[in-house]
C-alpha cells in the first residue's frame, strides 16, 4: 500500500519546500495541490467547468506561482463544486506507489484523512510576508496584507476550511532554517514508518 504524507498550512510557511524535499528523499510522488486551484483559475471561464476538465498539462502553465494566481485560487477554492471536482484528482494522485506527498490546505482533514503522517507547517505572518515578497520581488507590507486576507478566506470558508488535522504534528518554521525544518519532517516520517 502506498505511504501518504499530508502537509497543510498557510501560504509561504515552507510546506511546499518541505513537501518537495520529502518526496525527493523518499522517492515519492509530489503534488502541490494549490497548483490545481491556481491552474483552474488560470483557465478562466466557469471555474466549476475548468476544475472538471483540469488536465495534468494545465499544471505546467506559466504564471501559476504569481501573487495574482494565488489570490484567484483562494477565491475559487471557496466554491464547493470546484473543491468537489478536484478531490478525486488529488485522491487518485495520493495512492500512487511507492507513496505520495501532497501539500495544501485540507490534505490531512479532507483529501487524505487516513494518511499515516500529517504535518501542519506554520510561520509568523511577518516571516511569511518577507518570504513571499522576496520570492516575488514585491512589497512586504502589501504581501502581509494579501496573506492575511487569503488566510482569512481559507480559514472561514464553509467547505474544507484550512486548519490542522486533530492528529497533525506542527512544524513552526519562523525561527529555523529550511534544512532544520526538513530534518524535523524526515524524523517524523521515519518514526511513523517504523
Amino acid at each position: 500500500m502506498p505511504f501518504i504524507i499530508a502537509i497543510d498550512g498557510p501560504a509561504a510557511s515552507g510546506k511546499g519546500t518541505i513537501a518537495h524535499a520529502l518526496a525527493e528523499h523518499y522517492g515519492f510522488h509530489h503534488l502541490d495541490t494549490g497548483l490545481l486551484y491556481r491552474a483552474t483559475g488560470a483557465k478562466g471561464g466557469d471555474p466549476v467547468e475548468a476544475a472538471r476538465t483540469l488536465a495534468p498539462a494545465d499544471l505546467e502553465r506559466d504564471g501559476l506561482r504569481s501573487s495574482e494566481a494565488g489570490q484567484i485560487a483562494s477565491r475559487i477554492a471557496i466554491i464547493p463544486e470546484v473543491r468537489s471536482a478536484l478531490v478525486e484528482f488529488q485522491r487518485r494522485f495520493a495512492v500512487q506507489e511507492p507513496g505520495a506527498v501532497l501539500d495544501g490546505r485540507d490534505i490531512g482533514t479532507v483529501i487524505c484523512p487516513d494518511a499515516p503522517v500529517k504535518l501542519y507547517v506554520i510561520a509568523s505572518n511577518e516571516v511569511r510576508a518577507q518570504r513571499r515578497a522576496a520570492e516575488l520581488g514585491a512589497d512586504p507590507a502589501q504581501m502581509l496584507s494579501e496573506l492575511r486576507e487569503r488566510d482569512r478566506r481559507d480559514r472561514e470558508r464553509d467547505t474544507a476550511p484550512m486548519r490542522p488535522a486533530d492528529d497533525a504534528l506542527i512544524i513552526d518554521t519562523s525561527n529555523i532554517s529550511i534544512d532544520e525544518a526538513i530534518a524535523a519532517a524526515i524524523s517524523i516520517v521515519d518514526h511513523r514508518r517504523g
